[in-house]
């Protein structure tokens, strides 16, 4: 439980990041390009771009994963644009964020009919993580299913894709 310092004198500026009231370790990135993952395979995203990471804990060249060195609660983000490799109907769109190589929280959406064209699909997830400030690491993950078998897609760019977290303050 932060307590804020007070001023001598009752004067002067108190600065709140210095008090330890920030939101870091905190990151935000984006896929900068498209890419085509197998049929119905849980795929990693590469999120290579990043818009900012305030203690380099954000791996945007070889894993793609948030590993803070601050333990703490942190809310969790992914949003991602999929769908398949052709005009096929999706049966199933599912994004996830996985802790530590598992699973952790997923969003889908489901065709619940032969005759609805589904072919792409914005899903969002968040969730509230415990990190150990270590070891503990997130990363986002995609699948997509296609009536027919086709090679599923996901859409890189700023306005379509995005992957970040910051650290809870006063939990």
């Amino acid at each position: 439980d932060p307590t804020l310092p007070v001023a001598s004198g009752g004067t002067g500026a108190i600065t709140l990041a210095a008090a330890g009231l920030a939101n870091t370790p905190a990151f935000q990135a984006y896929a900068s390009a498209d890419a085509d993952g197998t049929y119905a395979t849980w795929t990693k995203v590469a999120f290579d771009t990043e818009l900012f990471d305030t203690a380099g804990a954000y791996d945007h060249s070889t894993n793609y994963r948030f590993t803070p060195q601050t333990a703490g609660k942190y809310f969790v983000y992914t949003n991602m644009k999929v769908g398949s490799t052709s005009s096929n109907q999706i049966d199933n769109a599912e994004i996830s964020i996985y802790k530590n190589g598992s699973a952790f929280k997923n969003a889908n959406i489901q065709s619940t009919s032969t005759g609805a064209e589904l072919n792409r699909a914005t899903l969002t997830v968040t969730s509230i993580i415990d990190f150990n400030g270590s070891s503990d690491y997130v990363e986002a993950y995609y699948q997509v299913d296609t009536s027919t078998a086709q090679n599923q897609e996901f859409y890189g760019s700023q306005l379509l894709s995005s992957f970040g977290a910051y650290r809870i303050i006063g939990v």
